[in-house]
Parts: structure tokens; C-alpha cells; sequence
């Protein structure tokens, strides 16, 4: 079992820890707030400011999560062999001055899409180098048994920064124009790296690596994480269904603002409003979980969540003015409450399971998987509107979301109450 190679964190004092994580968790919530607005800003940007056509937004997705799948893998076995704070402070501040140049570009009259798509695909990168290093440095700010707290936490805010900031965003953009709201999510980078840096506990030493592993050079590390996830009977569901679950997502929020700035010619506000719903998901999932997980088991909770929410991708492909949005708004909401009880779950299973020489290419090997996902759903939106039609696009997101259940329910987790790292 995968709980057999854990090798324990040594304690941390409660009051070290415990400030160095809610400098952590500002630290997120910052950078959270500023990403939800440019969620919604850089597509409207491309739509609005630039006259982008569906295959170029869908073009834009693709490429803000395609550096997971090019460099992801590696990225975790670089992660492995460094201390992880700095790289974090490094990323913040590398996507502070990408998205700095959107609204100079644009003041100066000299904006483009290939503008945009650099933007997208360079800071896509450094948010690799991020998302890696900040997963694999919680066990140690935290502790293994806080995990699922500090998850919850995590999720939590996450959910907040997405109400909140891709309404507000929605706001800006009619207030201020879009590539103007696009400065938020620089100025938030700026905020996380200040945060950080605030953190004063040193970091431990990078663990060595096991004698005898198979891990000799990059491409032996990479091999190690991969057959880690892939080769365990917990691990590989979990990263199957997610995976599932995400290209299903993206395949609809990447056509969404196109359907509904051109096709059903609503105002950016009520886009704004309805993926906010999605934060409110989220959110309520988060707090959700931990209560859920008691009462009918973790594992169960897992595949139980998604049989519930299978039907309801359909009603976000009929989404249409009138009643029909509203139905389709409440089906995202009851799709990301999936979603947020997921993270909590998961994630903290996974950061328990992990030894901790391991840490950043299991996380890595997940993002691969699961934000690469989002890389397909993407450019296969942007396939299915180009060569059929944006409900197309919606329609192969709702079947995608009626069988995400499938993986947990056939595997030994469809009938285990209990999963490590969740328990507390």
C-alpha cells in the first residue's frame, strides 16, 4: 500500500506553524482573487477588444494549461531537488510582469492576440513551477495530520476568491474595459510574493533520494512518478475521474463566454454572475466534505457525488435566455459543489500517501493529468465549435460529466469509508 512508504514530517511548533500558514493562505487568497478576474477578463479581452473568433478563445485555454503537459512531468523532479518557497516567490513574480504588459500593450494602442498568447503560455509555465511547489511544501507548513484542515482551508478560499473575484470581474470589465482588469491579477501576483517572502521558518533540506530507487537522472526521477500514481490502485482512480471531470468542464466554460456574449447577446455581468455560482459550488463542497466523508465514508463520497451530478451537464447545454439559464446555473453550481468536496478529499489522501522525496512528482505527475486535461478539453472546444457548433462543444462536456463516477466505482475505493490523511 502506498501508506506503507510515508516517511513522517517532524513536528512543527503549533504557533510557527500556524502563523507560517495563514501567511500561506493570504498568500493564495491574493493571487486567487486576481486569477478569477483574469478568468473572465483575458477571454472578453480576446472577445471584445480583439475580435477573436471561438477557435481563437478556445486557442487561448489550451495554451494557458498546455505547459502542464509539455514540462510538467520534469517540473516535479526539479521541485524535488529544490527548496520550494523561493521557486513560488520566483512564479509570482514572473506572472506579475506578463500580465502587467495586457493593459500596458493596450494604453499604448499595440495589443495583439500573438500578445496574449504569449502571455497565456508563459505564465500557464510559471504556474507549473507554482501549483508543484506549493503542494509539495504544505505537508511541511502544516504537518501530515492538519492536511485535510489546511486543505479545506485552501479550497475554501478558493471558492470565495472565485465568487468574488469573477463577479467583480464581470463588473470591471463593464466599469473599466477588460485588458484594464487584466492589471488586478498582476498586482495580486506582487501581493502573494510579498506574503511569502514574509514567511520566516527555514525550510528542511531537501530530502535525499532513496539508495537503490530507480530514480537515476531526470527521466528515471519522471519514471518513478509516474509508476508511483499510475501503479497504485487508489491513486489511479482518483486521477482518472478527475482528469475526466476536468476536460468535461473545460470543454464548457471554454465556449461559455463565446455563447453568451454572441449567441444569447448577454450582458458581462450575468457571465460573471453565473461562474461565480461556480465559486458558491465550490465552496459549499469544501465545507461539505469532511461532514460527508464522516457520515458516508470517503470513498463512497467520491463516486456517490458524481453519479449525483451525472445528469446535469445537460441543462448547462441547453443553457439559453429565460428560465433555461437559470437551470443551467444551478447545474454548474451542483457540478462544482462536486468539485470543491473532491479537492478537500483527494488532495489531502494524496499529500498523506506520498513519502516525501516523492512529493513534487506525484503533484506533478496529477498536474500533468489533471490540468492537461484541461488542455484537451479546450482545444477540443475550440474543434467542435470551429467544425460544428458551440452547443457541439457543451453537449460533449455533458456526456463527459455522466461518467465521471465511473473510475472511483471500479475500483477498491467505490466501498472504503475511510481513506489516510482524511480520517482527522
Amino acid at each position: 500500500m502506498t501508506t506503507d512508504l510515508r516517511l513522517e514530517l517532524p513536528a512543527a511548533p503549533a504557533t510557527s506553524s500556524d502563523s507560517d500558514f495563514r501567511l500561506l493562505l493570504a498568500a493564495a487568497t491574493v493571487s486567487k482573487l486576481g486569477t478569477a478576474v483574469s478568468s473572465l477578463a483575458l477571454p472578453l479581452v480576446a472577445v471584445l477588444a480583439l475580435h477573436c473568433s471561438a477557435g481563437q478563445v478556445a486557442l487561448l485555454a489550451m495554451l494557458s494549461t498546455v505547459a502542464f503537459l509539455l514540462i510538467g512531468l520534469p517540473v516535479g523532479a526539479w521541485v524535488d531537488r529544490l527548496p520550494k518557497r523561493p521557486v513560488m516567490i520566483a512564479a509570482d513574480l514572473v506572472r506579475a510582469v506578463l500580465f502587467g504588459s495586457v493593459p500596458a500593450a493596450w494604453l499604448l494602442g499595440c495589443l495583439t492576440f500573438t500578445q496574449l498568447a504569449l502571455v497565456v503560455l508563459l505564465a500557464g509555465a510559471a504556474t507549473v513551477f507554482f501549483d508543484v511547489a506549493a503542494l509539495s511544501n504544505l505537508p511541511w507548513v502544516v504537518g501530515r495530520p492538519g492536511l485535510t484542515r489546511a486543505n479545506a482551508h485552501l479550497v475554501t478560499a478558493d471558492a470565495v476568491t472565485q465568487v468574488g473575484g469573477r463577479g467583480a470581474g464581470g463588473f470591471l470589465v463593464a466599469l473599466v474595459s477588460a485588458p484594464a482588469a487584466v492589471l488586478v491579477d498582476a498586482v495580486s501576483y506582487l501581493g502573494s510574493a510579498v506574503l511569502l517572502l514574509r514567511i520566516r521558518r527555514p525550510e528542511p533540506a531537501v530530502p535525499p533520494r532513496p539508495a537503490g530507487g530507480s530514480g537515476r537522472g531526470l527521466a528515471g526521477e519522471v519514471r518513478d512518478g509516474l509508476r508511483f500514481v499510475l501503479g497504485d490502485p487508489l491513486l489511479r482512480p482518483i486521477a482518472l475521474a478527475g482528469a475526466c471531470t476536468n476536460l468535461s468542464i473545460q470543454l464548457c466554460q471554454t465556449v461559455l463566454p463565446v455563447l453568451f456574449a454572441r449567441t444569447l447577446h448577454l450582458p458581462d455581468g450575468v457571465l460573471g454572475l453565473f461562474f461565480a455560482l461556480g465559486g458558491v459550488g465550490v465552496f459549499l463542497g469544501s465545507l461539505l466534505a469532511r461532514p460527508l466523508a464522516r457520515r458516508l465514508g470517503a470513498g463512497r463520497v467520491l463516486w456517490l457525488m458524481g453519479l449525483a451530478v451525472a445528469p446535469l451537464g445537460v441543462l448547462v447545454a441547453l443553457a439559453d435566455r429565460g428560465p433555461l439559464l437559470w437551470c443551467a446555473a444551478g447545474a454548474w453550481l451542483l457540478i462544482t459543489l462536486k468539485v470543491g468536496s473532491d479537492n478537500v478529499i483527494n488532495v489531502s489522501f494524496r499529500q498523506h500517501a506520498t513519502p516525501d522525496h516523492l512529493l513534487g512528482r506525484m503533484n506533478a505527475t496529477m498536474r500533468f493529468l489533471l490540468t492537461g486535461a484541461l488542455t484537451v478539453g479546450a482545444a477540443l472546444a475550440g474543434l467542435l465549435a470551429t467544425v460544428a457548433s458551440l452547443r457541439a462543444a457543451l453537449w460533449a462536456g455533458a456526456l463527459g460529466l455522466a461518467v465521471v463516477w465511473v473510475p472511483i466505482y471500479l475500483s477498491p475505493l467505490r466501498g472504503m469509508r475511510d481513506l489516510p490523511g482524511t480520517e482527522h
